[in-house]
């Protein structure tokens, strides 16, 4: 299985830069690469990265995506002066030549194919380029939108042809429309494309119909073409995870991409002049630690767009951070997407209910008076002294942004525990556990007694049962004391280990732990204060309604054909504890499970982006294949097999929508139609 995580950059692609006065290009600046590199540098992350050298794209690559038209024009401003290269600008929407552009552009392009030859080779697991100019605007003929070639559908489509890979994802999160991406692939169902985008109702740039929710791909392409509308500035944390979980990753489970690229723009990012949007750093460690889950962690990320230097910077290192692997920083912000994001949400969602099967059973319908649209907000848009207001805001906004990033800096670069993955060992785990689990040497029957017998004196009755939790507490204490970062143990009663653990880490002084048990739980501890959520997954249906506020039962039964627990996972389990936001997650395995193992090690995978990675397994039962794949996704150094993508039968669609409608004004993330 492939490590690592390949950086491409090079100095020579900040040569490319603007000659004259130009309100609207002025942002596009050779310091968005050199000051994300040096932030890299400060964080020592460099050092830790696999290094790949950049190369000049060739003319044959160029043209797998470009008219040789397109190619020459740009090729010729190589010997121009700075009026004739003003002159061919001006042809363009918001692009400008310099004598270097036509070799930086070649830089890109050549960067964002080594990124692919080293990820589909195996020399590395995953990447990102930093690479100037940008790509996702420019089209078949004509630059646009500061890009000059289109970097990343160049390497959709070297990937395609040089590795023959027939599925590919690109996720664009870059502020603006990628719409030089859309239109190459928008008949193309070999490429699913996603963007999210600030819209406004197309008032904002670029300003196109086809950049709307019901854009979804013409021909062959139709459902492969997805475009979410911001209709609002502001947009933040909870608005990009609600799109994750509601639109985006159902819809990538589906695909199964063999390989995913990240149109990886930070001018959706916090202080961007372009996007004014509010979405902090860390946001982005967790978006991808999401797309690390598919593709059997294959993922290239290209830069794109961001114009805010210290936002930029702090993105560029959470991203490449959680490439290699840390711990993912707690997500900062209230969890409650906001109405006009859901709005958008539900109209994708509506739009795309012919094409996937994940919508098949979901009662949606198009939103057509969206919030954003009534007369009275219109008209308070419009009017000039809220314009004046919104300057001087914004000028404040700066100061601020800058004062917020510097502390949100000491929040978010928590020191990680040593070791990552910790178990106690148990008969013949050493000839099957991954090699980066730890073994660590168990508490003595002496300890065990004494921290178990004045605390846990209620559910522990007899001796072999006190015995058998040494395993689990010390573990668990090492994960508290944060000496390690996860751990799994092996239980004969995951039951009573949970209830115990739950305990020690409210008593230890944990406030916020997520418990999800899957199996019968015999002992149900008392969650009333809210500081244990339990969520319990099991096979038979609980008498009378025994779901409330941090104790749900989720009913449910593994499709025998394959794993179509994805829609309980995203629709329901995740939004749930993103916006319960813990400080320890617990996940039990107990008798009776109704999970097979691909479901459980989707459950442990996407829960690591919670509570800056602290994950506790317990397992009851010691099956040597489920072991192995927890160990993995706690590891992190491969991707566990989720399984066979089965669709919800229309039984299962309704208990999630059940549970939402129960649950969605207590556990805001639920919430993925306007109607609430």
């Amino acid at each position: 299985m492939a490590s690592g995580t390949a950086l491409i950059y090079d100095e020579e692609m900040t040569t490319h830069k603007l000659l004259w006065s130009d309100p609207i290009c002025d942002i596009e600046v050779p310091e968005r690469l050199s000051s994300s590199y040096e932030q890299l540098k400060s964080y020592h992350l460099v050092e830790r990265c696999v290094h790949v050298p950049a190369r000049e794209g060739s003319e044959e690559e160029i043209l797998l995506v470009h008219s040789l038209e397109h190619l020459e024009v740009a090729k010729s401003t190589q010997t121009m002066n700075e009026e004739e290269l003003k002159r061919v600008s001006a042809n363009y929407d918001a692009f400008f030549f310099h004598p270097s552009t036509y070799r930086c552009a070649r830089l890109a392009v050549g960067a964002s194919l080594q990124l692919v030859d080293a990820v589909m080779s195996g020399k590395v697991r995953n990447g990102m380029a930093l690479v100037r100019p940008p790509g996702h605007h420019s089209q078949r003929s004509a630059a646009n939108g500061f890009c000059l070639f289109n970097n990343v559908a160049i390497a959709a489509e070297y990937a395609k042809l040089k590795y023959g890979v027939q599925r590919i994802l690109i996720v664009d999160w870059d502020v603006h429309h990628g719409q030089g991406t859309q239109y190459i692939f928008e008949e193309d169902p070999s490429v699913l494309y996603f963007s999210w985008h600030r819209y406004e109702h197309q008032e904002f740039w670029p300003s196109l119909k086809e950049s709307d929710y019901d854009a979804v791909g013409l021909g062959k392409g139709k459902g492969f073409n997805i475009n979410l509308p911001w209709n609002k500035v502001g947009m933040g944390n909870s608005d990009y995870l609600a799109a994750f979980f509601h639109v985006l990753l159902p819809m990538a489970f589906e695909f199964d991409p063999e390989l995913v690229i990240v149109s990886s723009g930070y001018d959706s990012g916090i202080g961007d002049p372009e996007g004014q949007m509010n979405a902090t750093p860390e946001v982005f460690a967790h978006l991808t630690h999401f797309l690390m889950q598919l593709a059997n962690g294959k993922l290239c990320v290209i830069l794109e767009g961001g114009y805010h230097l210290k936002s930029l910077g702090e993105s560029v290192c959470m991203t490449v951070k959680t490439l290699l692997g840390d711990p993912v920083p707690q997500v900062t912000g209230e969890m409650a997407p906001c109405l006009s994001a859901v709005e958008s949400i539900q109209n994708v969602r509506a739009a795309h209910k012919p094409y996937w099967k994940w919508l098949v059973h979901e009662d949606i319908s198009f939103l057509q008076n969206l919030s954003t649209k009534s007369p009275l907000l219109k008209k308070a848009n419009s009017n000039p002294s809220t314009e004046h207001e919104s300057k001087i805001t914004n000028n404040n906004n700066t100061v601020k942004v800058d004062r917020f990033l510097e502390l949100h800096r000491k929040n978010i670069l928590f020191p990680v525990p040593p070791i990552k993955t910790a178990t106690t060992g148990f008969e013949g785990s050493e000839h099957f556990l991954p090699e980066h689990v730890q073994l660590v040497k168990e508490m003595d029957k002496t300890e065990i007694k004494a921290l178990v017998s004045g605390f846990y004196a209620d559910l522990v009755k007899d001796n072999k049962t006190l015995l058998s939790l040494g395993s689990m507490l010390t573990i668990l204490d090492k994960i508290l004391k944060k000496e390690v970062c996860n751990g799994i143990a092996a239980s004969p009663a995951a039951a009573l280990s949970a209830a115990v653990a739950l305990r020690r880490s409210v008593h230890f002084g944990f406030q916020r732990v997520l418990c999800v048990f899957v199996g019968d739980m015999q002992i149900i501890p008392n969650t009333e204060d809210g500081k244990m959520f339990i969520i319990n997954i099991c096979e038979k249906e609980e008498s009378g309604n025994t779901s409330y506020k941090h104790y749900i039962s989720l009913n449910w039964k593994e499709d025998a054909e394959g794993n179509d627990f994805f829609s309980a996972v995203l629709g329901f389990i995740l939004p749930v504890a993103y916006s319960y936001q813990p400080n320890l997650t617990v996940i039990a395995v107990g008798p009776n499970r109704p999970l097979g193992i691909s479901g459980i090690s989707l459950l442990v995978a996407l829960l690591q982006g919670l509570a800056e990675s602290r994950i506790f397994a317990v397992i009851e039962d010691t099956e040597i294949n489920l072991m192995q794949s927890v160990a993995k996704a706690l590891v992190g150094a491969s991707t566990p097999t989720f399984g066979i993508y089965v669709p919800p039968t229309q039984e299962k669609v309704n208990k999630i929508k059940t549970l939402r409608d129960q649950f969605q004004q207590e556990w805001k993330m639920l919430q993925c139609s306007g109607k609430l």
